[in-house]
């Protein structure tokens, strides 16, 4: 890595060429470019964890909390599956030391309001996955640094690499707005309701990725292409597969009701994506992270283009059961109609 001599108000900091890029990748030529995508970023996350406490009620809280298995399954999938599935990943492809850190980061962060519509779409238990992504938020507080430095032991370079300061104190800020959301939805419920619209959430996740992806293409040129590495595209794609299956497996081994079984699965394998996205852009400085940044924005493409497939599969399945029955009442009519043609015939012939 080579360093060029620093300016006033920005930081050039000139990496290698990287074989897939066309040009050196400039991180950051303009401080203007680093407050826009942050910026964009806590906007899009104060929007969405808003949305979030405004979807909560005392009464459902308390609901789960007096029986709280699913809540308990949903987050031992979320903080057990997800994390371990990063490690595996990041030490079979041999990853880079910053790349590893990225994609720990990106498996040990909470799930997202994007899974409550994921579950909607597949008739999940809504309440459970409202409670749920409200808890693993709450608990990535102190789960997300625990399980951060655990499994950065199983790469040695990375001791005292992960500043665990700035990930607590990026957590803690979001719980404010959090909060906020939960105040407003009991004093004015009637105006909470234009952030329960699912729409919202699903508009701020897509409005995110395009917009930083715009400035990111502006900014950093073909160096984005580090974040569309094979290694790091295929651990993107495997991550929320496996985040899924493993959701639903686990659940159903536990004996949970189908719908539970289908909103575990959606909590388990998506993550927050934007909430990721912010702690990398702010607790790392820019010439650490690079455009790697972005990678949990490759991760939530990934993840709701894996959740629409399962969609369209669940809804060809549940189309093809509501038409077995009729089909089966159709030939019933058929036959019983055969017999009485027949019936008469006989008749008719031995007349």
């Amino acid at each position: 890595m080579v360093f060029l001599p620093h300016e006033k108000d920005s930081v050039i900091i000139l990496f290698r060429r990287l074989p897939w890029s066309s040009r050196p990748f400039n991180v950051l030529e303009l401080t203007t470019l680093n407050k826009t995508i942050n910026i964009v970023l806590m906007v899009a996350l104060t929007i969405t964890m808003v949305s979030l406490g405004c979807t909560m009620e005392p009464s459902k809280i308390k609901r789960h909390i007096m029986k709280p298995k699913g809540v308990a399954i949903a987050a031992l999938c979320q903080y057990g599956v997800m994390p371990l599935t990063a490690f595996c990943l990041a030490k079979a492809f041999r990853l880079s030391d910053i790349r590893a850190v990225v994609v720990l980061i990106c498996g040990c962060c909470p799930g997202g309001s994007l899974s409550n519509i994921l579950a909607l779409a597949l008739q999940g238990d809504m309440n459970l996955s409202i409670v749920m992504t409200c808890c693993s938020t709450v608990l990535a507080l102190g789960m997300m640094p625990l399980l951060l430095y655990l499994y950065c032991q199983g790469f040695p370079n990375l001791h005292g690499f992960v500043p665990f300061v700035d990930i607590i104190i990026s957590l803690a800020m979001i719980l404010i707005p959090c909060g906020a959301g939960i105040i407003f939805n009991y004093y004015r419920p009637q105006y909470a309701q234009i952030f329960k619209k699912v729409s919202i959430s699903l508009s701020v996740l897509t409005i995110t990725i395009v917009v930083i992806g715009i400035i990111s293409i502006v900014g950093i040129g073909g160096s984005i292409l580090t974040v569309l590495a094979p290694p790091l595209m295929v651990t993107g794609a495997l991550m929320p597969f496996t985040g899924y299956t493993f959701g639903y497996i686990i659940s159903t081994l536990f004996r949970l009701t189908h719908p539970e079984r289908r909103t575990v699965a959606m909590e388990t394998g998506c993550q927050n994506v934007q909430l990721c996205s912010t702690i990398l852009k702010v607790a790392f400085p820019p010439e650490m992270i690079g455009p790697l940044f972005l990678f949990p924005l490759t991760f939530g493409a990934l993840q709701l283009i894996e959740a629409l497939v399962l969609i369209v599969l669940f809804r060809c399945h549940q189309r093809f059961r509501t038409n077995r029955p009729m089909t089966k009442v159709i030939r019933t009519k058929f036959h019983n109609i055969s017999v009485v043609v027949a019936v008469l015939r006989n008749h008719c012939l031995t007349m």
